[in-house]
């Protein structure tokens, strides 16, 4: 198979612009470059040794031992009426 010529280039994003228009085919340069950008990133931070400083493993917290509970104060009942009251 031939490889593509200036020509061909020249055609591909002539008819890409008709296709997309002009600001539509700005914004998918700009995610397709970021998207490679951070794929690089990525895979170099693969590659490399980590630099930083690891975190440490976390350690289980010693058991609280269990302190004794007042208990629950139960609602104060109304005393009942004694009858006290005059009737006029």
């Amino acid at each position: 198979m031939p490889s593509m010529g200036g020509w061909e280039w020249v055609i591909l994003a002539l008819i890409a612009l008709l296709l997309f228009g002009g600001s539509r085919l700005a914004g998918i340069g700009k995610s397709t470059g970021k998207a490679i950008r951070e794929f690089k990133e990525e895979t170099a931070s693969l590659r490399s040794p980590s630099t930083t400083d690891p975190v440490p493993p976390v350690t289980a917290a010693p058991p609280v031992a269990a302190q004794p509970t007042a208990p629950l104060a139960s609602p104060a009942e109304p005393e009942p009426e004694t009858g006290t009251e005059t009737k006029s």
